[in-house]
């Protein structure tokens, strides 16, 4: 008993110390720093980030903590068929390298929705990408929050309100005294400390079950293992083919359009380190996301003829790693206290950099537009940015207490970022890559594209159907297959009244758990149950196909060729040079000031020094010899200019050369 004591002892002290360095190295170098807090510094590091640093961030920032809780029950009780997501994931670098990057990175904004205002000359259009961005945020926010929370619940029985609101406050101040380059640093700390926890556990789990072939055949004669099923119902649930192109999708809209992935890319020193990040994460990507599905082999093999739940040990599918690491770890001490600060700590992460974009984005599209507003200090909008992060925070403590009713961490996280992400995606798409796309078209494709979204998502829930889990069994349960220190006593399961997720079925061989088949109590004969019965993973692609497809049309028949003209560098090349071998009228394009907007005027970090010209206009004389000597007077302004403040260098100067 003492033993026990004092290892929950330290286990508390490890948890404790873990969050303290975690937060106190990143903060520390903040605040060791010499120069003077600015917006720049604030929102993008100003390519203070180093290339390997920045590749686990956005390594992190790609999985999410799902990554550690959430993937492993996916793959305990549904087996593998999420795991080809993953071929979506890594299709999406190069196509965000190639189509993305190009056209925005050297553009000098701070919100990636300037672009839009910038292509369509909508301050209508910005709006709603910005909207857009926001919800999604806000509503995967809530899902990173609270998925920490079901494994605090799990092993120190702590209440889902009090790690809500602990880990929301802890972020939003950790956003107000950080900024960017604190969050990529502790999400450097927390992708280590990860990776370290999840080899621990396979290598631990798999001697005890007697090395990897006992894994890998435990796990496929039980039916986990379920790789390429190419059937073509879009009402499964996955298949090969949704999840590849649902992922991609959805990976396009996050990687290409989102706040907090370009506020990544702009943070470093120039578009090929850019490009060279992103390549060499998609071995990264492999391995920390498969790294998780093998969590979830190990933990399985380990379960597989006795399953914690079935007999009332969790009731959450997500708690199995946190039941896991207390059954089998607890007598080591600190290492359960090292894993609960591993996810812990996650949230916070993903929390404080996802609450610095969401902030940055309200403020450039939408504060500094107020007229009053608009001719604020560097230092005032800064202060206004971080009390927007306040604001947010509260909202995602309320949005996390809606996550619950839902089934499941990796069921919540991709049904909303699927809904969410299609309009998005389109509209960039079509600002992009579509030449004869305006205003107008952009604006009813991402109208009408959040409608449909919308009522498909909303009907979709309406219909009552039961998320399958696949066989699960109770034959070898004994007095001694759990540790005795398990704090969760088994809840007493009443198999006789319907269940939502198990029945039990009683065989001369074995007691096995087995789910219900796969029906619905809802209604065949509305004629939109099929429309409904479509799975969550295709939700983007339709999303994205129909602004696309309403953009398109909207811009031919509301055509101006005058009024819809902009400047050619906001088109990706490739779209120019297709569309220029279409027989017919060239298209029209705007000079540099012919199509200025209040979008090129709009508050930003590139705000260049009012005590240096903005304009040298060339001054000299030209020779007998035919040259230009010019006076030492425009050397010197040109000079100023190059060395003129960092915020300008690191937004406006990446493609400039001075």
């Amino acid at each position: 008993m003492a033993s026990h004591t004092t290892t929950m002892v330290v286990d508390y002290l490890v948890f404790i110390g873990f969050i303290a360095v975690s937060f106190v190295i990143p903060l520390w170098g903040n605040f060791r720093a010499k120069k003077k807090e600015t917006k720049a510094n604030y929102v993008f590091a100003t390519g203070t980030v180093s290339m390997g640093a920045m590749m686990l961030s956005i390594a992190r920032g790609t999985l999410g903590v799902r990554s550690f809780l959430g993937y492993p029950s996916e793959l305990y009780y549904r087996g593998s068929a999420m795991w080809e997501t993953l071929y979506g994931m890594l299709l999406a670098y190069p196509i965000v390298c190639f189509i993305f990057v190009p056209v925005y990175y050297s553009l000098g904004v701070t919100s990636v929705y300037q672009y839009l205002d910038m292509r369509f000359n909508s301050k209508l259009v910005r709006c709603l990408a910005s909207f857009s961005y926001v919800i999604r945020s806000l509503l995967n926010l809530a899902v990173t929050v609270f998925t920490p929370c079901v494994a605090l619940k799990a092993v120190i029985g702590l209440p889902y309100w009090a790690s809500i609101v602990g880990i929301t406050t802890i972020s939003v101040a950790f956003t107000i005294m950080g900024g960017l380059k604190a969050a990529i640093l502790s999400d450097v700390i927390q992708g280590l400390a990860m990776i370290g926890v999840s080899v621990v556990i396979i290598v631990q789990g798999t001697v005890n079950v007697g090395g990897p072939a006992n894994v890998l055949n435990v796990t496929y004669e039980r039916g986990r293992l379920d790789f390429f099923n190419f059937d073509m119902d879009p009402t499964i649930r996955v298949t090969t083919l949704s999840a590849t192109l649902g992922q991609l999708f959805m990976s396009l809209s996050i990687f290409g359009c989102q706040q907090n992935f370009v506020q990544r890319y702009c943070s470093m020193s120039s578009q090929r380190k850019v490009v060279k990040t992103m390549m060499a994460n998609m071995p990264i990507i492999f391995v920390l996301f498969s790294l998780s599905w093998v969590v979830g082999m190990v933990i399985f093999a380990n379960y597989a003829d006795c399953d914690p739940m079935s007999l009332g040990y969790i009731s959450k599918i997500d708690e199995i790693v946190p039941f896991y690491v207390e059954d089998k770890f607890l007598n080591v001490p600190g290492l359960l206290g090292l894993v609960m600060a591993t996810l812990f700590n996650s949230a916070l992460t993903l929390a404080v950099s996802n609450l610095n974009s969401l902030a940055t984005v309200t403020f450039e599209d939408f504060i500094s537009h107020i007229p009053r507003l608009s001719d604020l200090k560097d230092t005032q909008q800064l202060r206004f940015i971080k009390a927007i992060g306040v604001i947010y925070g509260i909202l995602i403590i309320c949005i996390s207490f809606l996550v619950a009713m839902l089934s499941g961490v990796i069921e919540s996280s991709m049904l909303m970022t699927s809904a969410t992400s299609g309009p998005l995606l389109g509209v960039f798409l079509l600002a992009m890559l579509v030449p004869c796309a305006n205003w107008k078209g952009a604006a009813c494709g991402m109208i009408f594209s959040h409608i449909m979204s919308l009522w498909v998502t909303f009907g979709h829930l309406s219909i009552d159907t039961t998320t399958t889990l696949l066989p699960l069994s109770t034959e070898n349960c004994h007095n001694d297959t759990f540790s005795p220190w398990v704090t969760n006593r088994p809840i007493r399961l009443d198999y006789t009244t319907s269940s939502p997720n198990i029945t039990t079925s009683t065989t001369s061989a074995y007691n096995s758990v087995t789910p219900p088949s796969p029906t619905t109590t809802a209604d065949n004969s509305n004629p939109l149950y099929g429309l409904y019965s479509i799975t969550y993973m295709y939700y983007a692609l339709i999303g994205s196909l129909t602004t696309v497809v309403v953009g398109i049309v909207v811009s031919l028949i509301t055509a101006d060729p005058e009024a819809d003209m902009y400047e050619q560098h906001l088109l990706h090349p490739m779209a120019r040079k297709i569309a220029d071998l279409f027989p017919g009228k060239r298209r029209l394009y705007s000079r540099g000031n012919d199509c200025k907007t209040e979008s090129t005027m709009d508050t930003s970090v590139t705000t260049v020094s009012d005590s240096i010209e903005k304009v040298a206009p060339l001054q000299g004389v030209v020779d007998d010899n035919g040259r230009i000597q010019v006076d030492n007077s425009y050397i010197e302004r040109l000079n100023a200019l190059k060395h003129v403040s960092l915020d300008v260098t690191s937004e406006v100067g990446k493609s400039t050369n001075l």
